[in-house]
């Protein structure tokens, strides 16, 4: 077992598991959040009751995914961890504290008469705060982290940067964006027509984003713009901004027009491909430009405990998570749920 741990395959089975994770809370988790992003923008409290319902079964399902990426980053790659930890110590933490302070909006607001709209608030800011730091971290990381002797060698604000900045913007357009899908799909009448309504101006944000954080990106960082722009790179990746460019205006014109899932699922391949798009810039670098898969993988004990954490655990998540999302299948309804009534 040992030896089979240090073949050369073993640093991308586990980069693929760790991509995996994040892959699946970015979509997962960007639904529940972009409800929450567009929960003060409802126009009415039925709105806003209906909406929390759609997300009520899954929503802490979805967090799952944020634990154990966290988890494999810290097990399978210690040396990219205690750089990458300290380096965006307080989005990371401020991160942590709105999603636990949305959790509780969630739980205190089924119960709250006079003061349901101070968790109206905090459920909204709990979910803007929890994105805008997830951008912040992602701006930094494709911005780079100041390494020296293997060590982040920064202060406290160095995650700062006009690219963290484009980058938070553009996660709360586009988890706005994946949360109008769900809605669309999940809900009717007045609600579903402040979805489609909403999601046009999420969708412009995201797109704009996400064509100034690329151009930023290689205008600002030189490996960036070498990855893709240098040949035969840029005839090999060209279908990926022309792919997304065509998501984008499949999206703008089945918002009003196409099936009800169409939005949703199309937002989900929107995330997806900027998730290509940003695996292309930073591979195979864990910390860039200064730590790879390879430097920065654990010894094989730790590889092979892992391995079977992983085996079992993955399978159990998806497989609850999988039959959430079946038994809570079609439209929410408000009598179908704890969230019915008015709750004044």
């Amino acid at each position: 077992m040992t030896e089979l741990l240090q073949a050369d395959y073993v640093p991308l089975f586990f980069a693929a598991v760790a991509v995996f994770c994040v892959t699946v809370y970015v979509l997962a988790d960007g639904l529940d959040l972009g409800v929450g992003i567009l929960f003060l923008f409802a126009p009415r409290d039925q709105d806003r009751d209906l909406m929390m319902a759609s997300i009520e079964p899954v929503w802490d399902g979805n967090e799952t995914w944020l634990v154990m990426g966290g988890t494999l980053l810290f097990a399978a790659f210690p040396a990219g961890y205690y750089i990458l930890l300290p380096a965006f110590y307080l989005p990371i933490m401020f991160m942590l504290f709105a999603l636990i302070f949305r959790g509780v909006a969630f739980g205190f607001r089924l119960q709250a008469t006079r003061f349901r709209l101070v968790w109206d608030i905090a459920f909204f800011a709990g979910s803007v705060l929890a994105t805008f730091c997830q951008g912040l971290i992602l701006g930094g990381l494709i911005a780079g982290v100041p390494v020296e002797n293997g060590m982040f060698a920064g202060g406290p604000f160095s995650f700062l940067n006009l690219l963290g900045v484009l980058c938070g913007v553009g996660l709360v357009g586009g988890y706005a964006l994946i949360g109008a899908g769900w809605l669309i799909w999940k809900t009717d009448g007045a609600t579903q027509v402040f979805a489609r309504e909403i999601a046009h101006a999420a969708l412009i944000l995201t797109g704009a984003m996400m064509a100034l954080v690329s151009a930023w990106s290689a205008w600002s960082v030189p490996e960036v713009a070498a990855r893709w722009f240098a040949l035969p790179n840029l005839l090999l990746l060209a279908p990926v901004p022309l792919v997304t460019l065509a998501v984008i205006v499949a999206l703008w014109r089945g918002i009003w027009d196409g099936a009800q899932p169409r939005t949703f699922l199309l937002s989900l391949a929107l995330f997806a491909l900027g998730l290509i798009g940003l695996i292309v810039s930073l591979w195979p670098y864990l910390v860039p430009r200064h730590v790879t898969v390879w430097d920065g993988l654990s010894d094989p004990q730790s590889l092979a405990f892992l391995s079977v954490g992983v085996a079992v655990i993955i399978p159990i998540v998806l497989a609850y998570q999988a039959h959430a999302y079946w038994v809570f299948r079609g439209k929410t309804k408000h009598e179908t749920s704890a969230y019915g009534g008015s709750g004044g």
